[in-house]
């Protein structure tokens, strides 16, 4: 024990004033004659054993009342565990991600009880002491020490940040190892990131916000039945839940919102720590850019009960076909569904190559050989990163494609046989939903191949032999053998329509993700065009420039994610709108299984990390006083100072002497 002022201790000298009285009685006696005795009255008699009993009680409550009276003024106290670095610099770490919207104790926000410990480490600490206040957003008033009352200001401003910090990009934003860390977080084992291994320099001290046990339901993916989406056909969308918690969601509604109209409502049951499907069907009249939401109502964490994504539609698909024959082929008439595509077809005497601009896909068809003029004009498509689909004739000049496509492995195969075609890999993305029953006894078609390029494992279709009959090189499609009856029948084949359209929305240039996280990078928008020197914008709750380059006929938007909101953005150019984007909260953020004391330590790997009784404002104030201010004792001093006064009067009151 200490004291504060030790000078007071010289009163303890008063504490001789009572003993002296009580050793030198200065009472004058006084004899009294009595005539007669028997008109006194009758009293008790006290043996001398009770009378001193009183006067040592007196003495002691008048000792021990001068005693803590004196030890009041001198302020006593336990001294503090732990001390400051030399700076008396403080940084304080407050989690402000989405998570910590979770409840805690009392139906406070787990944000909130970290506003509050902060403010405890403000009130607390002496006037001297600076402070770092540093949030998920890592913004600039983070940089420098400040003022107790600065940081209180910077508390009225905290609001729930997007970010999720990975412990170790906070420790390199905090930098400084001289300073005494705290760090007030829900400590997510989802966004923690690697085990640290931290060095005796850092004094970090853990202050976790405990929140009740909640079970959390949270989007885990939302994917169209048919990914590719073509003009206005019907799909249906697929929304997987997952529910992070120990009960089991019985009968939780959820919706769907299209434009801000209800389009469909559904009903499910997910089981504790796993996931459940839910589906809606879309209509076929949804066109253009459709901004979709899917909501549900799930207490009492219900920062995650909305999931935004995009329904694009770029209308019809434009491709073009070149052909050596004018005779009506295949091609067209696959693609001869006027409400699906914009479909044109020349012949290669009558190439109109302005067509070639803004074509999604091109098709050429049984060409044997590519004229200077045509090959010219197709490198150049090419080299804007237009699609195109190979059919070689029945005696193709391999030089002239050898050019055209840069695949010197491009060999002839002489006079081959048919050979059937190999089951589809079902586990390729490209026949994702394609097939409602995977299974092996699907009959193949057979072809003639014409040419080879040499082994190809991720080929789209194959030979029995292994070797490609169709393949996906950079960005060109390239068949084996020539679409005509006599080398193929897999344009009779119900496999050629579905995979004839699934080529054509691969070169749909207007495709683009339904959804983002705010975690992502960048975002990949289509602009075949952009004139001036006007940058591109996103515009929705706030209006952004990001930073931003242009690849081809796309821009590449880097996403200031720390700015962006959860919801829809337009990507605009000048008047023009060039796509629509939505963004949703990293679903790590949804998962809250939170790490216990003794994981918290193994997590940090340091010696120097010690972890807060953090149930409440009030336990966390405690243990902060205990540990850096020591717990003073002038209070319970002053307490007994006063009980042993009253003691002293109850004495000379009631016990008689």
């Amino acid at each position: 024990m200490s004291f504060n002022y030790p000078q007071f201790l010289w009163a303890l000298a008063a504490l001789a004033i009572p003993i002296i009285i009580h050793l030198f009685n200065f009472r004058r006696t006084t004899r009294i004659f009595f005539s007669n005795t028997r008109f006194l009255k009758q009293v008790k008699q006290e043996t001398t054993q009770k009378r001193k009993l009183k006067r040592y009680l007196v003495l002691a409550s008048r000792l021990l009342f001068l005693l803590f009276l004196v030890l009041a003024f001198a302020q006593p106290f336990l001294p503090a565990r732990e001390q400051l670095t030399a700076q008396r610099n403080l940084v304080i770490y407050l989690d402000n991600s989405y998570s910590m919207s979770a409840p805690v104790q009392e139906k406070m926000r787990g944000l909130d009880a970290g506003i509050s410990y902060v403010r405890e480490i403000a009130e607390l600490f002496p006037a001297e002491t600076r402070f770092k206040l540093l949030t998920n957003d890592f913004a600039p008033f983070s940089n420098s020490f400040k003022s107790k009352s600065e940081i209180i200001d910077q508390l009225s401003q905290v609001r729930f940040s997007s970010a999720a910090r990975s412990a170790t990009e906070i420790l390199k934003r905090i930098g400084d190892t001289n300073s005494t860390v705290f760090w007030i977080s829900d400590f997510q084992q989802s966004t923690f990131g690697e085990p640290l291994a931290l060095d005796s320099a850092w004094h970090i001290r853990l202050a976790p916000v405990s929140f009740s046990a909640v079970s959390n339901v949270y989007v885990d993916s939302v994917y169209l039945t048919n990914p590719f989406i073509i003009g206005g056909e019907k799909n249906s969308i697929r929304v997987r839940l997952r529910n992070n918690g120990p009960k089991a969601i019985e009968g939780l509604v959820s919706r769907l919102t299209i434009n801000g109209v209800q389009a469909a409502t559904s009903s499910v049951t997910i089981q504790p720590n796993s996931s459940a499907e839910t589906a809606f069907d879309l209509s076929g009249g949804l066109q253009g850019n459709n901004k979709a939401v899917f909501s549900f109502s799930d207490f009492p964490v219900s920062f995650d009960n909305e999931f935004y994504f995009t329904l694009n539609y770029a209308g019809r698909l434009r491709v073009v076909e070149i052909k050596a024959q004018p005779a009506v082929s295949y091609v067209e008439q696959v693609y001869g569904n006027k409400q699906l595509f914009d479909f044109k077809s020349y012949t290669t005497a009558n190439v109109d190559y302005s067509a070639f601009a803004d074509v999604n896909l091109l098709v050429l068809n049984g060409l044997n050989h590519i004229d200077q003029a045509l090959a010219t004009a197709l490198q150049q498509y090419l080299t804007h990163q237009g699609m195109m689909l190979v059919f070689p004739g029945t005696e193709p000049d391999v030089k002239s494609y050898q050019n055209l496509l840069g695949l010197p492995a491009l060999v002839r195969m002489q006079h081959t046989a048919r050979m059937p075609l190999d089951k589809p890999d079902f586990r390729n993305p490209f026949f994702e939903n394609v097939f409602e029953e995977r299974t092996a006894a699907v009959a193949m078609p057979a072809a003639q191949s014409v040419w080879g390029w040499g082994a190809d494992r991720s080929a789209i279709l194959s030979f029995q032999d292994g070797q490609p009959f169709l393949s996906k090189i950079n960005n060109v499609y390239l068949a084996a053998s020539a679409l005509n009856t006599e080398a193929t029948d897999f344009a009779t084949h119900a496999l050629f329509v579905p995979v004839m359209y699934r080529i054509a929305a691969t070169g749909n240039r207007q495709d683009s993700k339904p959804y983002h996280y705010l975690s992502s990078g960048l975002v990949s928008v289509a602009a075949d065009s952009l004139a001036g020197e006007e940058p591109v914008r996103m515009v929705g709750e706030r209006e952004l420039v990001p930073a931003q380059r242009k690849t081809g006929n796309r821009v590449l938007l880097e996403l200031p994610r720390y700015e962006v909101s959860p919801g829809f953005y337009y990507v605009t150019h000048q008047r023009d709108t060039l796509d629509l984007v939505a963004f949703n909260l990293e679903k790590r953020e949804s998962e809250l299984t939170t790490f216990t004391d003794t994981e918290l330590l193994a997590a940090f790997g340091g010696s120097q990390v010690a972890v807060f009784d953090a149930d409440s404002p009030q336990a966390f104030s405690n243990e902060i006083k205990a540990r850096y201010l020591g717990t003073p004792l002038w209070k319970y001093a002053l307490a007994l100072a006063l009980v042993f006064l009253l003691a002293e009067v109850l004495l000379i009151r009631f016990l008689k002497g």
